[in-house]
């Protein structure tokens, strides 16, 4: 398998893409329950969409899930249904913080934990540490970071700034305190997709051996993690129709409404699916240190999604200072991704 960095980088930027704009179509819902619409729109992007592109990319997809290691699948699957708690509560921090606040503060600790716990776990940090590719990828993780509490203390200014009438004019149920805790705990838990990426290796290896491109040799991986992230979330959302009585809402409504929140809530869903389809085909060009994807795939979320909420007018009455603030963060993460990219290139002239 050939690396490509910059085709890499390229993949990435796509799947940081859709991730920053997916919650986008969820604004178009109207009179479903939070449950409702995350739930019909998790059955698209953690079911329907990993099994379709599956089929469509993979020879042989049942044979290579049904010949998978059970320990891989057992590990793959597990971390995905505690991925699936971090993907409930990201939702939850969209919900209360908005786009741009709440994929920083939750994304901050998505890439800390989730490039670096890795290589650890894996016993090649110190392999890593060893050359000067290593350094540069690690120094390009550092910076990333920085960006991110760059774009977070943005953030924490805009708290300062508004009132809560002025925020909760383009976010209706914010709540700072709530929304903070919720994005904390999402980052972290989020941070199990990278390692169920790990925990998959095998079934992609053999994804390749029965004669799938390199490039798409993750999509069987991700029908296994988004198995147990549809689990997790299924039992929330059904157990909260229960309990708010908002299990109706599939159901009731006027036709072209109830039409219009299952077409949005799909499309949401579909748009999620597709950061995890662009970031499994960016891993495979990154060359040997493919553990650096996890950041620049972080980085570019968090640029897409604070443009959407720049242009959602989240940050409209805040001071000059707090949008050069937003600014600085957004070219920081950029110039991240370019550092990540030289330590690959570098790791790739070292072979």
């Amino acid at each position: 398998m050939t690396a490509n960095p910059f085709l890499g980088v390229v993949l990435h930027a796509l799947g940081g893409l859709a991730a920053g704009s997916f919650y986008i179509p969820f604004k178009k819902v109207k009179f479903w329950a939070w449950e409702s619409y995350w739930l019909v729109g998790g059955v698209f992007s953690w079911i329907i969409a990993p099994w379709i592109v599956s089929f469509l990319t993979i020879p042989n997809l049942l044979n290579v899930l049904s010949d998978a290691p059970t320990g891989s699948v057992f590990a793959s699957y597990c971390f995905g249904v505690l991925w699936g708690v971090g993907g409930l509560t990201f939702g939850l921090s969209m919900r209360y913080l908005g786009m741009s606040l709440g994929y920083a503060l939750a994304l901050g600790f998505c890439a800390a934990f989730g490039t670096i716990i890795p290589p650890i776990f894996n016993g090649q940090i110190f392999d890593i540490l060893a050359k000067l590719s290593g350094w540069t990828t690690l120094v390009g993780v550092l910076v990333c970071l920085a960006g991110i509490a760059v774009c977070g203390k943005a953030g924490v200014r805009k708290e300062r700034e508004l009132s809560d009438e002025e925020k909760k004019k383009t976010i209706r149920e914010f709540n700072f305190a709530k929304g903070v805790w919720v994005a904390i705990f999402a980052g972290i838990m989020s941070a199990c997709m990278a390692f169920g990426i790990t925990a998959g290796k095998p079934i992609a290896n053999l994804a390749i051996e029965q004669g799938a491109p390199s490039l798409w040799s993750n999509n069987p991986v991700f029908i296994v993690i988004l198995a147990g992230g549809f689990t997790t979330n299924c039992i929330w959302c059904v157990f909260l129709n229960y309990r708010n009585r908002t299990g109706k809402d599939y159901l009731t409504g006027s036709g072209s409404t109830l039409a219009a929140n299952y077409l949005f809530s799909a499309l949401a869903g579909t748009t999620w699916y597709l950061q995890f389809m662009f970031y499994g085909m960016g891993t495979t060009k990154m060359g040997k240190y493919d553990f650096s994807s996890w950041s620049i795939h972080m980085a570019f979320i968090i640029v897409f999604s604070t443009l959407w909420g720049l242009f959602f007018h989240e940050w409209k009455g805040t001071s000059p200072r707090t949008y050069r603030l937003v600014f600085i963060g957004i070219f920081v993460l950029i110039l991240s991704t370019l550092i990540i990219g030289c330590g690959n290139y570098l790791a790739s002239l070292q072979r």
